[in-house]
């Protein structure tokens, strides 16, 4: 039985206590209103902000030009257009708390997803090699009921209007907006926070009976609970592969309401999926460098880093098919999306290429590195750590537009979720042997050598 340190669990409530700190200093920093925009505008231009003095510098220049014809309807119109680009930065900076905590929610639940997807393969494949990995995912993916319920509460305060993460919520946008309008049947706060609820209860059941199946099949003395597992986990791959579509559409895409793309759901899933993979990595080789898992060897690490580096290459494919496609096609509504991302986060945007993609084939091409714990580790650090900036890139640039930049929000929110993360794991962890008992192909799992 693994048992939870002290010291771990310090450190994670530490995490969390932080999180807290920074995520509430983000929330209290926040402008209230157009007044404390209109004087951080002023400050930025006195600092030489190049857009922003421009900007001002050409209202000027129009508002002398039109003096003459007529002043007090051109003053009107004037004032009416700066009031109108204040509320419109007041609302992304008010924006930018709620968007760090919700990019680094919906990424932590995601990871618990990618794992319990993994874990759901692996047993309806009747794999040989990974059931002494199992407790290990059930571990990680303890982590989704927590995840969930938070994310929950976040999807039912943007339908409450406590900020503007997505604009098709807001009555007065839809109903100038024609496009938006037209979606309106499906984007809607009653069907949307419904399907949410529906995939959420849906992945979490799941994971419940699933892992209760596991540990019951320990004391069995047949193998009716890992045949109940296996027609189980059949039908939850087809809900898996249906839902996960719908949420990315649902919960990123939907973001940027005017644009769409078909490979969007295929995309998020490999993002979340390798991240998932590399977590049960990391994991695992922290309990196997505290004396645990004695049946997992050098053979096991060096399969879980050939997904590591296989859904990499995947994740790059799909990011360059749906790249490639949108800028050859270049129609004007699609290619917005990369422009915008090019334009105003270039680094975020090409970094995550490098981390996701250029890394994991540098490092993990190697066979001999695949099994040299280090290397993992590093590798592990800089693709979930690339794949929290891709999704980042998708979520802020229709949330925050320009007015990004890591700081305080973001750091916090990573800290908190991280905290909340290794309690929920390594509790889990502490509560059950780390060693199925009576899966059918523990002993083959056991004796698993290449």
């Amino acid at each position: 039985m693994y048992t939870f340190s002290n010291k771990l669990k310090t450190f994670s409530l530490i995490l969390m206590a932080i999180g807290l700190l920074g995520i509430g200093y983000g929330f209290y920093s926040a402008p209230k209103d157009i007044h404390e925009v209109e004087n951080l505008l002023a400050a930025e231009s006195h600092g030489g902000h190049g857009a922003v003095n421009e900007e001002e510098t050409k209202s000027s220049e129009e508002a002398h030009s039109t003096e003459a014809k007529n002043a007090d309807v051109e003053e009107a119109q004037e004032v009416a257009e700066h009031n109108e680009h204040l509320t419109h930065v007041l609302n992304q900076l008010q924006n930018k708390p709620w968007a760090a905590l919700y990019v680094a929610c919906i990424f932590f639940m995601l990871i618990a997803m990618g794992v319990l997807a993994f874990y759901a393969i692996q047993q309806v494949a009747q794999a040989g090699w990974s059931p002494v990995l199992f407790r290990v995912m059930q571990g990680i993916t303890a982590y989704l009921p927590y995840g969930s319920v938070i994310f929950f509460i976040i999807l039912i305060l943007c339908g409450l209007h406590f900020n503007h993460l997505f604009i098709w919520l807001d009555p007065e946008v839809v109903a100038h907006d024609e496009l938006i309008a037209g979606k309106s049947g499906y984007l809607n706060f009653p069907f949307w926070i419904a399907r949410a609820a529906i995939f959420l209860i849906g992945w979490n059941l799941y994971r419940y009976y699933s892992a209760k199946n596991c540990l019951a099949q320990d004391e069995a003395t047949d193998n009716t609970f890992y045949k109940k597992n296996f027609k189980m986990t059949a039908g939850f791959l087809v809900f898996f592969i249906v839902t996960e579509s719908i949420m990315s559409w649902d919960w990123i895409m939907s973001i940027d309401p005017h644009w769409f793309s078909t490979l969007f759901g295929w995309y998020v899933f490999a993002s979340f999926f390798v991240s998932g993979i590399t977590m049960i990595t990391m994991v695992t080789l922290y309990l196997k460098s505290r004396g645990y898992l004695e049946f997992v060897n050098t053979s096991h690490i060096h399969d879980l880093a050939k997904f590591m580096f296989g859904i990499s290459i995947f994740w790059t494919y799909l990011w360059f098919s749906q790249f490639m496609l949108i800028w050859y096609a270049d129609i004007p509504e699609e290619i917005t999306y990369f422009v915008t991302r090019i334009q105003l986060y270039n680094l975020p945007f090409f970094g995550a290429v490098v981390m996701n993609f250029l890394f994991p084939i540098l490092i993990l091409i190697n066979t001999d590195f695949k099994r040299i714990s280090w290397i993992l580790v590093m590798a592990g650090i800089v693709i979930l750590s690339g794949h929290y900036i891709d999704f980042f890139n998708m979520i802020m640039p229709g949330t925050v537009g320009d007015r990004w930049f890591i700081g305080i929000p973001e750091i916090s929110s990573v800290l908190f979720f991280l905290g909340l993360f290794i309690y929920a794991v390594f509790t889990a962890l502490s509560k059950a042997p780390l060693l199925p008992k009576r899966n059918p192909y523990i002993e083959e799992s056991k004796h698993f050598h290449y």
